[in-house]
């Protein structure tokens, strides 16, 4: 997702996607490291995703409006 959609969300659900997209990194990362699944891309785009959501999360602790 984009963060322009993710600025559209309120901060509880963005919050909840960090805890999400965390717990689906952690398991994606046992699987490629135990060869069960091979789709290294999709854990870049979980972790670009969680990127996103830190820098949003920052931002609002700073009060940077960004548009």
């Amino acid at each position: 997702m984009k963060a322009k959609e993710w600025r559209e969300k309120s901060e509880g659900e963005r919050e909840k996607a960090i805890l999400e997209l965390q717990g689906k990194a952690r398991k994606l990362r046992f699987d490629l490291a135990t060869r069960e699944t091979k789709t290294h891309s999709e854990y870049n785009k979980i972790k670009k995703d969680i990127a996103r959501l830190m820098t949003l999360k920052q931002e609002a602790l700073l009060s940077i409006n960004v548009d």
